[in-house]
């Protein structure tokens, strides 16, 4: 990318939710009025918010750069954001803490407080995921289940290491993996959006970002959505080349060691076809 840094400014993030939101769903009753856009007009956004019209403006254009916590909520109340939407809104203007790089840092490595979690459950297909969604270690389960295509050591290098936003975007076997791709994409790159709002001058998920921008056309309009999503819970429908069709749970686990890793693990309920399925493949892999 060209750019310095991948964290939307404020004003995109503002005027993209914005859009989003119609008059009929902020509760604002039109008559008769001719429209040029979909979305809310900033005067309207105000009037929810309870601020001026010049202030929302000059908020929006970047030329108001000392929003009160107040003033945030009461416009993530008008644009009806979640608690992740909020509180990424809160980082871009500033009032919660993001961290500055200000060198390239070195490869990730797994945590070993993880790494014991991941060892002690052989039965359940598990990785550990660095906050650029670099995969930095599987069980033999997690391997078989989510990239069984790959080398089952690709993640021990930094050179080799496979990327899950990558993967999404730029692997076709492992795009055919997901029934249903178009959510696993919004969720991937809803999650990236998320920790570029808290990290948002790290050179390696730049580069990973720009890359992506370039390769794939889907990926540049999602980013270009200015959507975010949590990193911590998704149900996946899967369909395996070994074991066919299985619903998986995707939950993850952060470590004390690292709060930028993640130990992810993929379940089933007990006794159903999907946790049958995931018995089958463990015994292939046996």
């Amino acid at each position: 990318m060209t750019t310095r840094h991948i964290a939307s400014t404020l004003g995109e993030f503002l005027h993209t939710l914005r859009a989003r939101i119609t008059p009929e769903q902020a509760g604002l009753h039109l008559y008769g009025d001719r429209r040029r856009v979909d979305g809310l007009r900033r005067e309207e956004l105000a009037m929810l918010a309870g601020v001026s019209s010049s202030y929302y403006t000059r908020l929006e254009q970047g030329q108001s750069r000392n929003a009160s916590p107040q003033v945030l909520d009461a416009i993530a109340r008008a644009l009806q954001l979640d608690e992740t939407e909020r509180r990424h809104l809160h980082r871009l203007a500033g009032t919660e803490p993001r961290t500055r790089l200000t060198a390239r840092p070195e490869p990730d490595h797994a945590s070993p407080g993880l790494l014991q979690l991941l060892d002690a459950m052989p039965t359940v297909p598990a990785m550990i995921i660095g906050r650029r969604k670099d995969i930095l270690a599987w069980n033999p389960l997690g391997h078989a289940l989510y990239a069984g295509h790959l080398p089952v050591d690709a993640p021990a290098s930094p050179a080799t290491r496979p990327n899950v936003a990558r993967l999404a975007f730029l692997d076709p076997e492992f795009r055919a993996l997901f029934a249903d791709w178009d959510a696993k994409a919004r969720a991937d790159v809803g999650c990236l959006r998320l920790v570029a709002g808290m990290y948002p001058d790290d050179p390696a998920l730049i580069e990973l970002v720009g890359t992506l921008s370039v390769a794939s056309p889907e990926f540049a309009t999602l980013w270009a959505d200015h959507r975010v999503q949590t990193c911590t819970y998704k149900v996946h429908e899967m369909r395996h080349p070994l074991v066919g069709h299985l619903t998986v749970t995707e939950q993850s686990l952060n470590h004390t060691d690292s709060v930028d890793q993640r130990l992810m693990t993929y379940t089933a309920p007990a006794g159903s076809p999907s946790a049958e399925a995931l018995s089958l493949l463990a015994q292939l892999i046996g």
